[in-house]
């Protein structure tokens, strides 16, 4: 006698369904029919899903606002120059900058040995940096690493075209 293919499953959820489980070997289709029992049927799961999506994406919408409101102020407050690129990027980079300059402030003066003068130093460096890749570039970057990546990029020549075309 052949074991059977086409299993009827009793869902979590209380959904009924057939699974054909013809593709999984003879003495593995029971286990895991009881497995599949156990959990919701494909119609349930998908729009619980779809819900956590969403609660996802609109937590994620509200931490960019946040955050976008948060670097606005911070760069107000210390007079940065605008960022230079496209829309998108220079929010994107706003961001980076504001995270980036307060995460090495608190390394560098508050955990660190710098002073406040040697700090005044790194905060003038910042200034000229507009271009948005640039702080999009160094977003995962050690913050104590600043001030050596502000130096390089005051005596690096800016580049004329995209390098990445």
């Amino acid at each position: 006698m052949a074991i059977k293919t086409l299993w009827t499953i009793d869902h979590a959820c209380g959904h009924t369904s057939e699974a054909d489980l013809s593709g999984r070997p003879a003495d593995r289709r029971a286990a895991y029919a009881r497995w599949l029992a156990g959990r919701d049927c494909t119609d349930c799961w998908r729009a619980t899903r779809d819900e956590d999506a969403d609660t996802k994406a609109e937590w994620l919408a509200n931490q960019r606002v946040i955050e976008q409101s948060a670097a606005q102020a911070w760069s107000e407050q210390y007079r940065m120059p605008p960022l230079e690129g496209s829309e998108k990027a220079v929010s994107w980079a706003a961001r980076c900058r504001h995270q980036l300059v307060s995460a090495a402030y608190t390394a560098l003066v508050i955990e660190g040995t710098t002073s406040t003068a040697e700090w005044e130093a790194i905060e003038d460096l910042v200034q000229p940096v507009v271009r948005a890749g640039w702080w999009i570039d160094q977003r995962g970057a050690d913050p104590a690493d600043l001030p050596e990546l502000l130096e390089a990029a005051a005596t690096s020549e800016r580049p004329t075209e995209n390098p990445y075309f």
